[in-house]
């Protein structure tokens, strides 16, 4: 399985890598020359490979991020190729259609460049903003359940603490819980970047501390895939020196306005022995409401078919670049978004990081705030 992963991706990049070459020929067409053109196809190539043996052996700190910068650059160019050139065949049908003649001056070759060079910038500006820029997603849920007041419950997934997100990210969250009012934080996976070395370099933890100090219910959180590779014991350590309740495989009963309320937190299922979702409810009175933090949405089919009130899954960062979302979506009964399904309402987060770099294109950096109503008699 190991090694079918690591041959699709290499197939991946060669067709990237192609993709990538066809669209170079393309903006320099104009001027290019056969010298120019093996150059292209020698340097493209090569880039890729030595990037992705550097980081099959990790040579260095972080090495997937330069695999993962480069596949990105290669991707933008693929796209602003492909746009420009439909826009000139729209143009070209356009002009047939009028019976006008077909002309290609060497003005309009090079302004279609030129044209291509700004949609490449701002594909970069515009993923980078979506990146750091969080947008709140409102959403209110009522539920057949009793619960005197509405619990105002805010979700942030996929952190991914590290060198790229940190101290400002966690701040800006703070200043986000304090506009919001909300009266709890969940956090459901993928909270550091794989370990705690920048956490701690950066004296994070104060940071964290301040914004759980806010929270009057609390902060709670499972871990997710990237806090169990290697590192669990520290992120865990780290989390809860800070304030963060963690709940992996526990449940946990709190007190809203006089009213019972129900946490469940699963392991990420990177974790193999974590306890089955039917047995961690034994452990809880599902007459009350009752929130599942469960970071993959994968099991979401089977539990609809729970006693389950609220979910809130994270994981697949709506792709984080499109057109992975549309891969997500195909994968998963929710991939993205906000479902209800039978009696239980699910909410998958694109997360309020990101992995590896800081782009998103066709997602969004986001924090959900959900306000839980159920029945005051």
């Amino acid at each position: 399985m190991r090694y079918a992963f690591f041959f699709t991706i290499f197939l991946l990049l060669q067709l990237f890598s192609l993709g990538t070459v066809l669209s170079i020929q393309w903006w320099l067409q104009p001027w290019i020359t056969p010298t120019l053109q093996t150059t292209i196809w020698a340097s493209v190539f090569i880039i890729t490979n030595g990037l992705l043996v550097l980081s099959v052996k990790r040579a260095f700190a972080n090495s997937y991020r330069w695999i993962s910068g480069w596949m990105l650059v290669m991707h933008f160019m693929i796209l602003t190729a492909l746009a420009v050139s439909l826009l000139y065949a729209g143009y070209l049908l356009v002009i047939s259609l009028s019976d006008s003649t077909l002309h290609q001056s060497n003005e309009m070759a090079i302004g279609l460049r030129v044209l291509a060079l700004f949609l490449f910038v701002g594909l970069f500006i515009h993923s980078l903003y979506s990146a750091y820029a969080p947008v709140i997603r409102k959403l209110s849920i009522n539920i057949d359940k009793p619960l005197t007041k509405p619990l105002r419950i805010a979700v942030a997934s996929d952190l991914h603490i590290g060198r790229l997100f940190g101290v400002k990210a966690i701040d800006r969250l703070h200043q986000l819980m304090i506009r919001s009012g909300v009266d709890m934080l969940l956090m459901p996976g993928d909270i550091m970047d794989d370990n705690t070395d920048a956490f701690n370099e950066y004296h994070m933890e104060q940071n964290l501390a301040e914004l759980c100090s806010i929270l009057p219910r609390g902060v709670y959180a499972t871990l997710g895939n990237h806090d169990l590779y290697g590192h669990e014991r520290p992120i865990s350590e780290a989390l809860q020196n800070a304030g963060i309740q963690l709940l992996n495989d526990e449940v946990l009963c709190i007190e809203h306005e006089g009213q019972p309320v129900w946490l469940v937190g699963r392991f990420d299922n990177h974790k193999r022995q974590r306890v089955a979702t039917t047995d961690l409810l034994a452990q809880v009175d599902t007459s009350q409401p009752v929130i599942l933090l469960d970071h993959r949405p994968s099991d979401i089919d089977n539990h609809s078919q729970l006693p389950i009130d609220l979910q809130v899954s994270g994981h697949t960062h709506n792709g984080q670049v499109f057109p992975a979302n549309f891969i997500v979506n195909a994968i998963n009964r929710v991939g993205y978004g906000y479902e209800q399904i039978g009696k239980g309402h699910f909410v998958v987060s694109s997360g309020y990081g990101f992995w590896g770099i800081p782009f998103r294109l066709g997602s969004r950096s986001e924090i959900w705030l959900i306000t839980l109503s159920g029945n005051t008699n």
